[in-house]
């Protein structure tokens, strides 16, 4: 079975109306049809497990115009609902398995707010689909990096330089000593940096420095765009010797990531912006837990979680318990996905990261400003995240350590306030 679990709010009986959610997602209507058997109904019909009511509410969050024509009214029920769908129904295809766990189940006139909590698979299933082709394991030795986080940093200004800026500054980069670099997920196949000649001037400068110093430097090419320009893009980063290409996951869909999944070896770097227009409200769209099962089934090697103490808007707890499930297997082998940490990151919020996800050390962590904007330049930004680490990691007072290291001092004197 694939589990389902909601947060449903009615001013109906919400068991009644769960039990309707199971029909419409499987195999009944609102009323029964020719055909519509009791072995076809025992066979392919979901089931309600659990009916848990939370909270009762005044008004509704969304209005209704089928309630209002009923002339419903009274309190509203938010409620707590697992359903389980037979995987029959499904097979191994994501877009279906979407449709089944949401689908219509957000336009229900008896439903005035539902928030798909998770989703949970058998390990069985899980195998159906694929896994990260380099995962965590590959791309630390990708990199050559095995006891600390990655630390990385995001090419800026976001959109504007031509290929051979971007070039020079991704040669500053790498000289500073960054594990990672990747594209903003603005820039895809702009007029001023066309995807094939930014990935040509790029790849050349990595090519050297790595032939120069031993040390390899992970590039995330944005390639988002339309599926054949997509494996297009792949094909010609893989040519350059590139390791890795990013995607804009909502915007590709479910089939656009499968189908790059089967078409390149290389990591995929999934980007979760508009995530927010999913899962911010509290009652309403898709919650991370629900949301990182359809993508890492459909084969990511990296997942952004977004920042601890950053610009966006996640509470504390929510982006640990988001770069947690990252790093929890889905089936009984190791699938488990890179966390990103990005947005407002810097060596000072690196300790409550560390603190909060269990002191793992499987993260990559992104610092745009934290590392370009440090008074010392990127060599400085990539030193003071190194000495965070040491003191973090040894449980030591970043303060403390500061006074033996002058790039963590600056960057607590300068990002400290923010």
């Amino acid at each position: 079975m694939i589990g389902a679990r909601y947060l449903l709010e009615t001013p109906l009986d919400p068991e009644k109306v769960a039990a309707m959610m199971a029909g419409e997602q499987s195999a009944g209507t609102f009323v029964r049809v020719p055909g519509e058997t009791d072995e076809l109904r025992e066979r392919h019909g979901a089931r309600v497990r659990s009916v848990r009511v939370v909270e009762e509410r005044d008004a509704p969050t969304l209005s209704s115009a089928y309630l209002e024509r009923k002339g419903q009214a009274g309190l509203w029920r938010r409620a707590e609902v697992e359903i389980d769908y037979p995987e029959e129904n499904v097979g191994a295809n994501l877009p279906t398995l979407a449709a089944v766990v949401a689908g219509n189940l957000f336009d229900l006139g008896e439903i005035t707010a539902l928030k798909l909590m998770d989703v949970t698979v058998t390990p069985d299933y899980r195998a159906r689909f694929a896994r990260p082709a380099c995962g965590i394991a590959g791309t630390r030795k990708a990199l050559g990096v095995d006891e600390r986080p990655l630390f990385g940093t995001i090419i800026k200004p976001n959109i504007g330089m031509s290929p051979d800026e971007i070039a020079a500054l991704v040669k500053t980069l790498c000289e500073a000593g960054v594990d990672f670099i990747k594209d903003d997920e603005i820039v895809g196949n702009p007029a001023c940096a066309p995807v094939a000649e930014r990935v040509s001037a790029v790849m050349d400068v990595v090519r050297r420095h790595r032939d120069k110093t031993g040390r390899s430097v992970m590039i995330a090419f944005n390639v988002t765009d339309e599926v054949d320009a997509m494996r297009r893009h792949a094909d010609h980063v893989a040519a350059e010797g590139g390791s890795c290409v990013m995607a804009s996951l909502n915007w590709c869909g479910l089939s656009g990531i499968e189908t790059l999944r089967r078409h390149t070896p290389l990591a995929i770097h999934g980007h979760r912006n508009g995530f927010g227009a999913f899962g911010r409200h509290p009652a309403l769209g898709i919650a991370f837990p629900a949301w990182q099962v359809l993508y890492r089934l459909a084969g990511v090697d990296h997942l952004h979680v977004h920042g601890m103490g950053g610009k966006f808007a996640d509470p504390t707890e929510e982006v640990a318990d988001a770069a947690r499930r990252c790093l929890t297997p889905l089936g009984d082998t190791d699938d488990r996905v890179m966390p990103v940490f990005s947005s407002g990151q810097w060596a000072g919020t690196l300790g409550l990261t560390y603190d909060r996800i269990g002191q793992a050390r499987d993260f990559m962590f992104l610092a745009g400003g934290g590392i370009l904007a440090h008074p010392d330049g990127p060599g400085g930004g990539v030193e003071s995240l190194r000495a965070a680490w040491e003191a973090v990691s040894a449980g030591a007072d970043l303060s403390e350590h500061a006074r033996r290291s002058k790039a963590l001092a600056m960057a607590l004197e300068t990002f400290g306030g923010r």
